[in-house]
Parts: structure tokens; sequence; C-alpha cells
């Protein structure tokens, strides 16, 4: 099971490094435009909309990303899967459709279908179209219909899968919708103590896209609460040391508290892979403090860590719960990053708004200090810390063929002979310089002579798995490996 979760872990880290460059489009935008949304100013509107399209194709995102990354081959087959079981589950599940499903004009149909696409679809999406073409990508199909056996049935039996799924969701979305809209009414009468419990729930349920439901309640005019309209005086009836505490605790926690926890995660990798951690996770830390998205953060530790996020839920209600008790009072129209804060000082209800600094010192302080023990001391596979690796390098025999001849083909067909033949390989993938290798019996494998054609090193993980270390000629060798295995 952790197997698969770290799989899964690393398979979203591609689309999740993607997002910081919306978060920083859309950023800037609002700082240069905060009140007119981009509409009068023709240089916010372009950075805001061409953020905008990122983020609202995050789902996508997450669906071909994970597809790929969790399939046995990175084929274009799955990837096609996904896209097209997305299209299905996002039509189906809009308004547009379950109005005309329903047989009610658009303005009935139940808020929960506003954002039934999500991180939760996206995700479900990609684990489905994988687990169909590991166990389907090699099918035979009868003489009459040969011609979608293989990899071909994958995109058909994916599509069967999502209009499953898609009816499924159809009766099950509107009532966890209702559940938690019906929750957020039920504590919202609990002062600063409920705006903890929201919090809390509000980062739990980000993984489901529910937070929407309970965001509602507070942030919007479901309950009558309407925390960031009252807040910026946009509507009537704020109240001065109460409005806005369902958004001040969460400046220290994106400012300060995740990109310390990306910092402790950085730390905590490993020496070979520090440099590449460091890459992603500074580039998302400056993303949280300067817009508040956090969402690269999040999902690089949420399933390969799950411990650790439920400790950044509490730390998340903890603190919004301190701000709105102390009526240390800021607010947000984008979200709890810099930029927010800043036009913040001066808004109508904000109250002893530089207090959320030190408060945010302390927050972050104590993320680096939870978030490193943790890690450290119960061995959590975060970014760069994978299962432990045993890398076998011996002193080569007399070299036969070297990468560095460029003969690939015949690399391919030596490795696969090395490897214990073409029937004890179950997968091969390659990352940026590693052929990755599943197979049947270890026992097969005949190191030295891998090692003599100077590569860097063997990798043994489990055991089931083999990487070989080749460098940039990888993508070749790779190539060839495939011509030879199909």
């Amino acid at each position: 099971m952790m197997k698969y979760m770290q799989r899964l872990g690393k398979s979203l880290m591609l689309p999740v490094s993607i997002v910081p460059i919306a978060a920083i489009l859309k950023g800037i935008g609002y700082w240069i435009d905060p009140i007119g949304w981009g509409v009068h100013n023709i240089t916010a509107a372009f950075l805001i909309e061409s953020g905008e399209a990122i983020m609202n194709h995050l789902p996508l995102l997450f669906a071909v990303g994970i597809s790929i990354g969790m399939a046995k081959n990175k084929d274009v087959s799955v990837a096609i899967s996904a896209i097209v079981s997305y299209a299905i589950l996002d039509h189906i599940l809009s308004v547009e459709t379950v109005s005309l499903f329903s047989n009610i004009p658009v303005e009935q149909v139940h808020e929960a279908f506003q954002n039934s696409t999500n991180a939760f679809t996206g995700i479900l999406i990609g684990l489905s179209c994988s687990a169909l073409y590991n166990r389907y990508y090699q099918i035979q199909l009868p003489d009459a219909f040969s011609f979608f056996s293989g990899k071909r049935f994958v995109p058909l039996i994916s599509t069967a899968a999502m209009l499953s799924i898609s009816i499924v969701l159809l009766f099950i979305w509107p009532f966890l919708y209702d559940l938690f809209i019906g929750f957020g009414k039920m504590i919202s009468d609990m002062g600063p103590v409920g705006a903890g419990i929201y919090a809390f729930f509000n980062r739990l349920l980000i993984p489901t896209g529910l937070h929407h439901a309970i965001n509602s309640v507070f942030w919007f005019d479901v309950a009558g609460i309407n925390d960031i309209g009252k807040f910026w005086g946009t509507i009537d009836g704020g109240i001065m040391g109460q409005t806005g505490m369902y958004q001040a605790g969460f400046f220290p926690i994106m400012m300060f508290g995740l990109p310390a926890a990306a910092l402790a995660m950085i730390h905590c990798a490993r020496p070979q892979k520090k440099k590449q951690v460091a890459a992603i996770m500074l580039s998302a830390a400056f993303a949280s403090f300067l817009t508040g998205v956090t969402e690269p953060i999040e999902f690089s530790f949420m399933f390969v860590a799950p411990w650790l996020y439920l400790i950044h839920a509490l730390l998340t209600g903890l603190f919004v719960f301190l701000a709105a008790s102390f009526q240390w009072l800021a607010g947000f129209g984008f979200s709890a990053g810099l930029i927010d804060y800043i036009l913040s000082i001066k808004a109508p209800f904000s109250m002893n708004i530089f207090m959320l600094l030190p408060m945010g010192i302390v927050c972050g302080a104590l993320y680096y200090t939870l978030f490193r023990f943790m890690i450290l001391r119960y061995n959590l596979l975060t970014p760069g810390r994978e299962q432990d690796e045993d890398i076998v390098i011996e002193a080569p025999a007399e070299p036969t063929i070297l990468i560095t001849d460029k003969n690939y083909d015949e690399l391919a067909i030596l490795y696969v002979e090395a490897l214990g033949g073409i029937a004890n390989i179950i997968t091969v993938d390659n990352c940026i310089t590693r052929l990755r290798i599943e197979l049947k019996d270890m026992s097969l494998i005949n190191e030295r002579k891998i090692l003599s054609t100077g590569i860097g090193g063997i990798v043994k993980n489990g055991k089931d798995s083999i990487q070989i270390i080749i460098g940039p000629q990888v993508d070749a060798i790779m190539n060839s490996l495939n011509d030879i295995l199909r």
C-alpha cells in the first residue's frame, strides 16, 4: 500500500509543479487591479485570465499526470483515456447537463454541481484509467473486434467506467455537499471555536473538493455570514472584531507555515535528491507566501505522509481559532498570501493586522520543527525520501558496448539478456536519467554484464524492482527497449 501511495505522490508532482506559475500570474494580476478583478486594466486581466486557464484545468492535469504516472507503461493511450474520461465527467456533471437530465431551469440545479470537477475527480479519473490500462493493455479480442484489442481497448473501457462513475456522482455529490453545508451551519454560531473547526475541515476536505461546500457557509451567503464580502465593505452588515475571523488565521499558515514545511522537506530529502526537491519546493513556497496558493505543497505530502497532512489541518484550525480569539483580523479576495495581506491593511474591518506577522513567525517555526521531527523520526516518505535504495557498483568487466558509442539497439538487447530475458521483464519505465524496471525474478539479473556498459550504477528497490542509472541517453535506450518488448 505504501509503495502505491508513494507512486501516487510522485505522479502528482508534475501537475502540481505547474500550479505556482498560475498562482503567481493571478496574484500579480489581482495586485495590479484588486477591486476591478482585472476588468479595468488590460494587463491585470491578461495575467489573471492566463493563470485562471491553468487553475481551471487543474483536475485535467491531475487526471493526465496520475494516469501516466501510475500506468505500467508511459503510453499515449492512457493519457487519451484520461482526457476522454475527464471530458465525459466534466460534461455530465455540468450545471447545463444536470438541468437537462432533471428537466429543471439552470438556476434550480443543485449548487454542488458548480464545483463538480475538482482535484478529487481528477485523481479519481487518473487512478481509474491507469488501473484499467494496467489490466487491459494486452487484451486480445475476437477476430471480428481485433482492431480494438490491446491499447485501443483502454479508452473504450475507460469510457464505460466513467459513465458508471458519473451516474454514481450525480446522486452522491449533492448529498455530500448538503452534509457539509449543514455541518457548517451547525458550527457557525460557535464564534472563534467554530472558526477553528471550520478551518480544520477546510484543509481536511481539500483532496475531495468538498471544502467548497463548507467555504460557502462562512465566506459567502449560504448562512448569511458572507465574511469576505462584508470584510471588504462590498456587502453591508460587517461587525468590527468579528468580520474577517474566518479568513485571518489562514495568513500565518499560507505565508509562513507551509513555506516552512516545504523547507523542512527540502532539508530532510536525501543528499542526492535535495537539488531536485528544492527546485520544486522553493517555487511552491514562494507561490504560497506571495499568493496563498498552497496546493503544490499540500499535494506533495498529503498522500505519501497523511499523518503530516492531518497535523497540518489541526494547525490550521488552531491558528484560525487564535487569530479570531485575539481579534487579529485580515481578509482576502484571492487567497491568504502577501498580496492580499498588504491590500487588507486599509480594509474597513481589518483589526490588529500587524500581529499576524509575529504569529506567522511562530507558525513557521512550529511547522518546521514538527515536520522535520515527524519526517525523520518516523521515516516519512516525503519528496526526496523514497525507500532506501541499494546502489550496486562493481568493478566492471572488460567493456563490451559503451553507452557513449550511441549504439542503443545493441545496448537494449544486452540489457534484456542481462535482465533474464523478455519473459522476466514485467514493466519498463524511465525518469530523467534512469531505467525503472519491474522483474519477475531478481535472481536472474546479470549485474556485471549491465555494469560493463559504463553506466553509473544499479539501484535495487524492494524485491522486484531495479533501476539502471544511464544518464541523458535513457530516452533513446528506452525507445529501443520498447521496440524489443513489443
